[in-house]
């Protein structure tokens, strides 16, 4: 590290590079430069602020001495940027989805391992208390067996046919399913790893041309529960993006979404404090720790302190999120679109252990 601070690079200036830079500026450990593509970005930038603009990555990499990145871009240039970071002995935390291609996806999380660097991805609802919590009661088996699971996002994003953008083209930012249902599905991945199959998915267009609007698959999972995803960004009836989920065991039932983790047991459990019989419900605020700096929700600041906190104290393994989690979402959107795209099944088929039935006494036996 450069004297007592982290010195950080934030690349690619749009909406979610711009919330990064302005978060990560006001780390108190840290010391930030920027770079973004954009010629008009970089001179009102450079006229407004005192932290060096570059328009050229690779400009800025030789340029300044940096020890870690945040790769804030459209998704083509994830794979190529992050090779480029890691092969420079750079920390990346790198802005969802990880890779459009899970091979590279797995690639790059080898060579981070073989580099010994702080590795992370940006998939935020990790860091929402009501997430956390539902992750907690999972651990705890707070409903026994799931034996179900809905996962669903919706939000207004794609209202109208309009001019492309890389959001809308398929090489380049991968749709529906790479930019909003992969939040949902890294969520279930982080519960369950990768299911066992994928059938049923559909990828189809409401607004747009070339890419899909909504996404719906059932996922399975060797010895655990069947799942259903359900994910729409051409939904105006919600003001911005929502995603729940709603999981179903022998045991009760837990939802959770941004706002509030609602779990209803049938029997309490030995050990989970604060959860007795009936319906129990904890909202975020209660469930959220205070950050340093707020924009957005606190759980976009807690993902950046974990990455600054890895690289600080050597950790190297991310608190959360690191690459070969975003490696097992990137796998699963790659089995829904094979799926989708060949009508068939991907995956084996999961065998799931069955409870041993009581012998039955026989009506011929009674008195």
């Amino acid at each position: 590290m450069t004297g007592n601070a982290i010195r950080l690079g934030v690349v690619g200036l749009g909406k979610m590079g711009l919330s990064h830079f302005a978060m990560i500026n006001a780390h108190p450990s840290v010391q930030t430069v920027a770079c973004d593509g954009s010629g008009f970005m970089v001179d009102v930038l450079s006229k407004n602020i005192k932290t060096p603009v570059f328009r050229d990555f690779e400009k800025m990499l030789e340029a300044q001495p940096l020890d870690a990145v945040v790769i804030a871009t459209p998704s083509k240039l994830h794979a190529p940027m992050v090779r480029r970071a890691l092969e420079a002995g750079l920390h990346v935390f790198c802005e969802k989805p990880f890779c459009l291609d899970w091979q590279d996806s797995v690639a790059l999380t080898q060579l981070a391992s073989d580099k010994n660097l702080v590795a992370q991805v940006g998939y935020h609802y990790r860091y929402v208390g009501a997430f956390q919590e539902m992750k907690r009661l999972i651990d705890a088996q707070a409903v026994g067996r799931i034996t179900h699971v809905l996962a669903e996002a919706y939000g207004p994003v794609v209202l109208r046919t309009k001019r492309q953008t890389w959001r809308s083209q398929k090489d380049e930012g991968g749709g529906c399913l790479y930019d909003y249902a992969a939040h949902p599905l890294n969520l279930l991945n982080w519960f369950f790893g990768v299911p066992s199959q994928v059938a049923g998915s559909v990828l189809s267009s409401v607004f747009s041309k070339d890419i899909d609007d909504e996404v719906f698959s059932t996922l399975r999972w060797q010895d655990g529960p069947t799942g259903h995803l359900t994910v729409n960004w051409s939904d105006e009836s919600y003001r911005k993006m929502s995603t729940k989920i709603s999981l179903i065991g022998t045991n009760g039932r837990i939802y959770a979404d941004r706002q509030e983790c609602q779990a209803y047991l049938r029997e309490p459990v030995d050990g989970l404090d604060g959860y007795d019989q009936g319906w129990t419900v904890k909202y975020t605020t209660e469930l959220t720790q205070d950050q340093w700096f707020y924009l957005r929700g606190e759980e976009y600041s807690a993902q950046l302190n974990d990455f600054v906190d890895a690289i600080t104290n050597k950790q190297v393994q991310a608190a959360q999120n690191d690459f070969a989690s975003a490696t097992e979402t990137d796998q699963t959107m790659a089995m829904i679109i094979e799926n989708a795209e060949s009508g068939m099944s991907v995956g084996t088929a999961p065998v799931l252990a069955k409870p041993q039935k009581p012998a039955r006494s026989s009506w011929f036996g009674r008195a």
